[in-house]
This record gives structure tokens, C-alpha cells and sequence, in this order.
């Protein structure tokens, strides 16, 4: 018998068409002979299912299942594909463990963590893993921008502190455009953090866990044409080059994917986790982990997959299967 899958895609973040098509390559990539795909579209309150003839159906959050007519579609794994809240920052997951449904990311507690960059920074760093100096601003902290600069140095990356593909992300190189990046952040979140630039290459690693081994995908760099990887650029092919595997010294390959699988073990990570970093001839500096990260045709992971020799229906398999777990 199939088992009932929820794709649950949507959110309430700047990356809300992104998770929509996310959403639809998991869709698009599941088994048919194992799984019935149900893709689900949450945003605020408004939680539905949009079946292949159009209609449309409410889901009862007292149990997240739809009724079709007569017919209760009960589901028996969800697939969160959501970037950013609810689904990337332990609300879904919470409420999912409150109803004993298993689903394909992290939990409550890691994902709560890792969402805040901040607090995973902080968590990291106890871990012996390099990070950038930074200042972490709520809104209701009053800091002036000579404040900032008299313990940051220029140039500086001003992103929310809960939030994915660079979404209200600004980098400014004089003092005059900090408040206004400040501003830009404090519209997608109310917590900003401020970090000092390191000049280096950008690369990525993404882990999985499957029966008890830790699949480390091979690494990735990218190489933005842009002033910094930002949203443009991460789905725009013509605006960054991403290089998998990538042509880097094989120590920093190495160190790469062990301290991404380091990571993933401490962290109490579950299903596919990205980690990012920028390497330099100081060494390696985490930038920030996903656990929820991109699935479209342009995304990083899906590429990573590939170049290890995986297909997707493999993958996206696998996460179900280890949910099952």
C-alpha cells in the first residue's frame, strides 16, 4: 500500500514562491509507486490542499487531515518543504510532534536553534568551529551606527537573524549605509545581526543520515557575480557560477565535509542539512546552516546530490524513509 506524503510548502517569509517550487520537485520526484503526494500550502492561517482538478480543500488542523467528500485523507509522513517560518524554525515541527505524525526535518529544539543565527553562531563556536564577529541587534535595543562601528571593522554583512536566501540581506562598505541596511533588515525580522566580512571563497556541504551513516555530499562553491551571494544570484544561473565538486585543496575539501558531518551530529540533526562557510588562508568561518534548504532545479542541494551520484527520487526516498524511522 502507498503511504500518504503531505508536501507541505508555502510559509510566512520572503521565501514563500521559492518553498511553492521546492514543494513541486519533491512532488514532481517522489516515487509514485510508493508514495500518494499530497501538496499542502500553508500561509497565515489559510492551510489547503489544491487536488489535480482544481479543488480545493481545507485541512483541520486538530489532526492535519483533509476531507475529500466523504473520504478522510489522514497522512502517514509529512514532507516539509517550507524556507523560513513556520517550517524551518520548530513551529510545524512542534505542533507535528504534538500530533505523533512524522515529518522529514529536524526537530523542534535544532530547528528552533539553527533558525536563529545568532544563537547557532553562539552554539558553533563552542564546537571549535571559526565564526565572523558579530553584533546581534533586537528592535527594541537602541544602538547607534558609531556604537556598531566602534567594535565591528568595515566591511559588513547586516542580514535578520531568522531567515533564508539572503532576504533583507545588505552589505555595506561605508559608515553612512548602515542605518539604512539596518532598516532594510528590520523589515523581514525583528532581530538583525551584524557581522564582520571575511574575504574568501564561499562553500557548501550538505549531510544526510541514512541507516546510521552519515552521507557526506560532495562540496560546492560558489562564485558570485554579484557583490555577495544574494537572492537574484542564488536563482539566477547567469548571475553565480556553483562549482560541485569544487576545485579547492583536498584538506579543505576534507575539513569541509567533516566538520559539516561534526556539525550535523551535535546539532542533533535530522534529514538534509546544508552548511555553509567561507574559507580563507586563516581557515574556515561557518556562516550559517539550513535545515530545510532549497529543492528547486536551481538549488544547491539537488546539484550536490547529483554530483555524488544520487538522483532525487533516491534522496527525497530516503529523507521519507528515515522520517518513517
Amino acid at each position: 500500500m502507498r503511504l500518504n506524503i503531505a508536501v507541505v510548502s508555502g510559509g510566512d517569509s520572503g521565501e514563500f514562491e521559492i518553498s511553492i517550487q521546492s514543494g513541486q520537485v519533491v512532488k514532481k520526484f517522489l516515487d509514485p509507486n510508493q508514495y500518494k503526494v499530497y501538496p499542502i500550502i500553508i500561509k497565515g492561517q489559510e492551510w489547503i490542499y489544491e487536488c489535480p482538478n482544481n479543488n480545493v480543500y481545507s485541512v483541520n488542523k486538530n489532526d492535519f487531515s483533509v476531507m475529500m467528500g466523504e473520504v478522510k485523507i489522514n497522512f502517514d509522513c509529512v514532507f516539509i518543504a517550507i524556507h523560513g517560518t513556520p517550517g524551518e524554525d520548530g513551529r510545524l515541527q512542534g505542533y507535528f510532534d504534538m500530533l505523533g505524525i512524522p515529518y522529514t526535518s529536524c526537530n523542534q529544539i535544532t530547528s528552533s536553534i539553527t533558525f536563529n543565527k545568532y544563537f547557532c553562531k553562539i552554539v558553533v563556536s563552542n564546537f571549535g568551529v571559526k565564526t565572523a564577529q558579530s553584533i546581534f541587534l533586537p528592535k527594541s535595543t537602541k544602538t547607534t551606527s558609531n556604537e556598531i562601528l566602534n567594535q565591528l571593522s568595515l566591511p559588513l554583512f547586516i542580514k535578520p537573524n531568522s531567515g533564508g536566501s539572503s532576504v533583507g540581506m545588505s552589505k555595506i562598505t561605508v559608515a553612512e549605509d548602515l542605518d539604512q541596511a539596518i532598516d532594510n533588515a528590520f523589515k523581514e525580522d525583528d532581530e538583525v545581526l551584524i557581522e564582520e566580512f571575511i574575504g574568501g571563497r564561499e562553500i557548501t556541504c550538505g549531510v544526510l543520515k541514512h541507516k546510521g551513516e552519515i552521507i557526506k555530499f560532495p562540496i560546492l562553491e560558489i562564485v558570485s557575480k554579484k557583490e555577495f551571494f544574494d537572492f537574484e544570484a542564488k536563482y539566477n544561473p547567469a548571475l553565480a557560477d556553483e562549482i560541485v565538486p569544487a576545485q579547492i585543496p583536498k584538506d579543505v575539501f576534507i575539513n569541509c565535509q567533516e566538520t559539516s558531518a561534526k556539525l550535523y551530529e551535535a546539532l542533533n540533526c535530522k534529514g538534509l542539512v546544508r552548511f555553509d562557510y567561507i574559507y580563507n588562508d586563516t581557515g574556515m568561518y561557518f556562516l550559517e546552516v539550513n535545515t530545510v534548504p532549497g529543492m528547486t532545479e536551481a538549488s544547491l542541494v539537488p546539484k550536490m546530490a547529483v554530483s555524488y551520484g544520487m538522483n532525487l527520487t533516491e534522496m527525497f526516498g530516503i529523507l521519507v524513509e528515515e522520517a518513517m524511522q
